[in-house]
């Protein structure tokens, strides 16, 4: 139970409760992550991946069924809670890179620290910068998101996620916009960033390439959880 970072037991979401286009689009979906691991959420389109995802980053409510992070049950918290513990227990890294394009590289990864403290201070530069450096783009923490490939701006909003240095990181298509080479190069840092902090990564992607890299492989299908399975790799 001490490594478990994430748990759903029963976890089911319906639209249009009580009408009678009430539509159930994720049925009793039980999944544990434990710390450290990384995995591959993958599944057709309309599979319920984003729903799911949605509701394990605490940006959305499951109809029925439990969710805990860390072992602290989500279903107890009120909205200001919710907020509070998704933004220092959950790093997020998406398709887009969200950057501030009026802010530094530097600056950009200090905004979860800034939000969380309310002003800035030395120890938010050190931090920020020591991500950076991890991620290969400390030269870079003056230059602006716009002046960035694409490949870096996603090393940047890695970064980012990283800030408050989260037990979860969501990573929804974090790959998809990029060239085969940029991609490859994110994956391959964000597992390495994964192993040496032992932060556990739910990735979801269409690459398959990618996915039998992870390790774990969780399958959904019509809103079912229809293969959980270490890769061979793993």
């Amino acid at each position: 139970m001490v490594d478990e970072v994430l748990r759903l037991e029963g976890v089911t979401k319906s639209y249009g409760l009580g009408t009678p286009a009430e539509t159930e689009v994720l049925h009793g979906i039980d999944l544990v992550l434990e710390k450290g691991e990384f995995s591959a959420l993958i599944g057709p389109s309309g599979s319920g991946k984003s729903t799911l995802l949605n509701i394990v980053g605490l940006l959305d409510r499951p109809t029925r069924g439990k969710l805990y992070i860390s072992g602290r049950d989500t279903s107890t918290l009120d909205e200001a809670a919710l907020t509070q513990l998704r933004g220092r227990t959950i790093g997020f890294v998406f398709q887009y890179h969200y950057l501030l394009s009026a802010f530094t590289a530097l600056e950009n990864v200090m905004m979860p620290m800034l939000l969380a403290n309310g002003r800035p201070d030395e120890q938010m530069r050190v931090t920020a910068r020591d991500l950076l450096e991890k991620v290969g783009l400390l030269p870079f923490q003056n230059s602006r998101a716009t002046n960035m490939s694409g490949g870096q701006q996603q090393r940047v909003a890695i970064a980012r996620a990283l800030a408050l240095n989260p037990p979860l990181v969501l990573a929804d298509e974090p790959t998809g916009n990029l060239d085969t080479q940029s991609a490859d190069n994110v994956f391959q840092l964000m597992k390495q960033v994964s192993a040496a902090s032992k932060t556990t990564v739910l990735l979801v992607t269409h690459n398959m390439d990618l996915a039998r890299r992870c390790d774990r492989i969780i399958e959904l299908v019509d809103g079912r959880l229809v293969s959980d399975r270490a890769t061979p790799a793993a």
